[in-house]
């Protein structure tokens, strides 16, 4: 069996959030970020895969190619196996507790993943997501996140309106705040980490209510600042102090 034209366009043009958001669907590759997803809660529509792989899904969702065909459809440097496309869900209704990260405007595919493996590393289970924050089902979003998608809860709102109605405390990254590494800080809360190039906006600077800062250690004291990702596994390392 080899893949159809209908197929071949269905899946380039889900490198397109707008064709995704209409067939609800998202790409996955590598053996590892597949698997993680075919255990996990979400649908798998259907898997594009070499006779080297091996999965428990029906056989109807299967449809077995050649190397030179995979990689004519993947993203990929080194396509490995298995390339899947997977039902987007309906986004759930997220209760107020517990640690959450929020972001502003992040517009990384990298940084994204990344935030979503840091927060199924540190058991944060909600992600908030301002509507300008890239796509959490870009290809590199998915595959940046290593299977960490399938345990966070992620929801894009509007950011404003959401700390504003919000009860908890909100904290955010500022380079004039308080120290961090001296700071008591509690395990209730909103985390919220900017753009990566213009920070946290003014708009929602103005419904925050702490300012932490991570100093800097170096004699030169140059360094503008951290990558986004980089500052919140510091700062979710802090909050989840003991």
């Amino acid at each position: 069996m080899s893949i159809s034209k209908n197929q071949f366009k269905l899946i380039t043009s889900l490198s397109q959030k707008k064709y995704r958001l209409k067939h609800k669907l998202f790409i996955a590759e590598g053996i590892k970020v597949v698997q993680e997803l075919l255990k996990s809660s979400f649908e798998v529509e259907i898997l594009f895969c070499t006779d080297d792989f091996s999965s428990d899904i029906s056989d109807e969702q299967i449809v077995r190619i050649s190397e030179v065909e995979l990689k004519k459809i993947s993203n990929l440097k080194t396509p490995n196996q298995v390339l899947g496309l997977f039902k987007i869900p309906d986004e759930k209704s997220l209760k107020n507790k517990n640690l959450i990260v929020a972001l502003d405007a992040v517009n990384d595919p990298g940084n994204l993943g990344t935030i979503i493996r840091l927060c199924d590393w540190f058991g944060v289970d909600k992600l908030i997501c301002s509507k300008d924050t890239v796509d959490c089902y870009n290809q590199k979003v998915v595959q940046a996140s290593m299977g960490s998608l399938t345990r966070i809860s992620i929801r894009y709102v509007d950011l404003a309106e959401y700390l504003s109605e919000t009860n908890l405390p909100t904290f955010i990254a500022d380079m004039d705040g308080d120290n961090v590494y001296k700071t008591n800080l509690p395990k209730e809360g909103i985390l919220i980490m900017g753009n990566e190039a213009n920070g946290v906006s003014s708009e929602i600077k103005k419904l925050i209510t702490n300012k932490i800062s991570i100093p800097r250690f170096g004699e030169t004291q140059e360094t503008e600042s951290l990558n986004v990702a980089t500052a919140t596994a510091i700062l979710l390392s802090e909050f989840k102090r003991v």
